[in-house]
């Protein structure tokens, strides 16, 4: 579950207060007490970066306790930033998404925070599984990316300050990678008779592969470790996509293309 609760706000003498918090499953992010944003964060948020006062406010969400604190412990360090408290997130100039990989959860959050006119999203990500992946994520707003392995301070304050001038950060190779695969539906979409394995992310081909071993939807989610909701919303999404009419219409699609 993703914390949208900041651990700690930036005080002047540069420290914080510590608030964990866990959201409970299938509910909203529960909400701190009610408070108020400093008048500097509210100055930070209308000054351009770089000028004087002009600090950045950052709202940090994570998949985890740990890597929430240390995203936060990074940034409350350095004068440029003004972390928001969790009663402000919506207002952040800027939103950095901290997981390991681009999953349903983390598709529907930066879909929320795309709505947000007043923030710009970048993802400190620890791999994507897929040009797909990637793809998803640009398509939900998303203006830059750093990986969690190269997350040091250094890089984290220079993300957060491209961001709020309005610029968009990304690798060479996954930029790379966002265009091959591109290219690759591009190619798909000239001659949709020529199927290739790019048809299917590797998540579609592995339950296609389980429907046609027999397994029904519930025994499909303990084998993937995936809610069974998940799993129908994956195959009507293969199936709507490919234009098919149903599970054994997609299987056997799939074994004559050779994706499964």
């Amino acid at each position: 579950m993703l914390h949208t609760d900041l651990i700690g706000t930036v005080h002047p003498s540069g420290t914080g207060t510590a608030r964990p918090s866990v959201p409970s499953q299938g509910r909203a992010p529960a909400r701190g007490p009610a408070a108020h944003v400093p008048a500097r964060a509210r100055a930070a948020h209308d000054a351009p970066a770089g000028e004087p006062g002009g600090r950045v406010t950052v709202a940090v969400y994570a998949s985890d306790p740990v890597l929430h604190v240390g995203i936060v412990q990074q940034l409350r360090q350095r004068p440029e930033v003004e972390l928001v408290d969790d009663a402000h997130l919506h207002e952040a100039r800027v939103s950095l998404v901290a997981v390991d990989s681009v999953d349903d959860e983390t598709t529907a959050l930066l879909y929320r925070l795309r709505h947000n006119s007043a923030t710009r999203t970048g993802l400190v990500v620890g791999t994507f599984d897929s040009g797909d992946a990637l793809q998803r994520a640009i398509e939900c707003g998303v203006t830059a990316v750093l990986r969690r392995a190269e997350a040091d301070q250094d890089r984290l304050l220079r993300l957060v300050l491209a961001m709020a001038n309005g610029e968009g950060v990304l690798p060479g190779d996954l930029l790379a990678k966002l265009l091959d695969h591109v290219g690759s539906l591009q190619r798909s979409a000239l001659d949709p008779h020529a199927a290739s394995l790019s048809t299917l992310t590797p998540r579609e081909a592995d339950m296609l592969r389980l429907v046609s071993e027999g397994l029904d939807t519930a025994e499909i989610a303990r084998n993937t470790s995936y809610s069974e909701r998940t799993v129908k919303n994956v195959l009507h999404e293969v199936i709507t996509r490919l234009q098919l009419r149903n599970r054994s219409h997609a299987v056997g699609y799939a074994l004559r293309n050779g994706l499964i």
